[in-house]
């Protein structure tokens, strides 16, 4: 007899959402099995690299990776263009720093940064807000208004703010991040809110929050487990949107990458150190199910993009 090989039925598909537009355009999503399950069914689309950039000079990478970009730390630009053009960026990821500074900010400047950036750059832009909710939501309006109908994605939304930066989403037709703390009951939440306000449920991209290896990876994993399953097994409309993960900034504030071989001689190389603890993380999420994954080191960059179409 031969043998037949046992095929799981799946009932759901994950929202295909469009990143970017025109040349710059990337599409997202798409999962119709489990994460790389391709013996169950043919894979839309495999998940996406983003390279995160800021704008402010970082004050406290370590040289380990600050080498590869202090040349175009004072030129967001420029430090967009060289994680495309030498380190194979899918997609760039700008966070504003400097919204978590005691200054006011400047919500304009931030919006002609984001605009003259997107129109720099052959790949799609994420942003990702940073410090008091208010602050975050005023930043994304303004630059939803700025880049209007680029399918921009806009981090971040929360059940406080989601009203706010919903409007601004749906009014200026760009994405939004949907955030949650490690909740799938949450997660499903935001997701109704926001489609009952009006946005598509095709322009929003979840982000369950991530934890670094050895700090916590297990929640995140089995929170975004849960999602896809959600989504996939039992075609929960509210959970079928993919998933990003801004894992670089986690990793790289962990004791283990940011103390030198110096004050830890047993835990060698801080260089080699930082990179498995990224690409481990990272990979880890992808399997859960990651979409989008938000890295930093050159090197973590190749070794998952070679991961991905390992497995893919």
């Amino acid at each position: 007899m031969e043998f037949q090989i046992p095929l799981d039925e799946y009932s759901g598909v994950v929202n295909l959402v469009k990143l970017g537009k025109g040349n710059n355009e990337i599409t997202v999503g798409g999962d119709c099995t489990l994460p790389f399950y391709s013996f169950d069914k043919k894979q839309e689309s495999k998940p996406i690299i983003a390279v995160e950039i800021y704008d402010e000079v970082p004050g406290n990478w370590p040289a380990c990776v600050s080498k590869y970009y202090t040349d175009v730390f004072n030129d967001p630009g420029l430090w967009a263009k060289k994680a495309i053009s030498d380190f194979g960026a899918d997609a760039i990821c700008l966070q504003l720093k400097s919204l978590s500074n005691d200054e006011p900010a400047d919500y304009d400047s931030l919006a002609d940064l984001t605009f003259k950036l997107n129109n720099a750059i052959d790949k799609p832009l994420i942003v990702y807000g940073d410090g008091m909710l208010d602050r975050i939501s005023e930043a994304l309006k303004k630059i939803s208004e700025k880049n209007p109908n680029t399918n921009i994605l806009l981090g971040f939304a929360e059940e406080d703010n989601y009203k706010t930066v919903g409007a601004a989403s749906i009014g200026y037709g760009n994405n939004l991040i949907a955030s949650n703390p490690l909740d799938v009951n949450i997660a499903k939440q935001i997701n109704i809110l926001l489609t009952q306000l009006g946005l598509p449920a095709d322009k929003i991209v979840m982000d369950p929050s991530s934890s670094s290896v050895g700090y916590g990876i297990e929640y995140s994993y089995s929170c975004i487990e849960r999602l896809k399953i959600a989504a996939v097994l039992q075609n929960d409309k509210m959970t079928q949107m993919p998933i990003i993960n801004n894992l670089a900034k986690e990793v790289w504030k962990t004791k283990e990458v940011l103390e030198s071989e110096e004050n830890y001689p047993k835990w060698g190389d801080q260089e080699k150190r930082a990179i498995n603890f990224e690409v481990i993380t990272a990979t880890s999420l992808m399997l859960a199910g990651s979409n989008i994954l938000v890295l930093r080191h050159p090197k973590a960059i190749s070794i998952v993009k070679d991961i991905i179409n390992e497995l893919f």
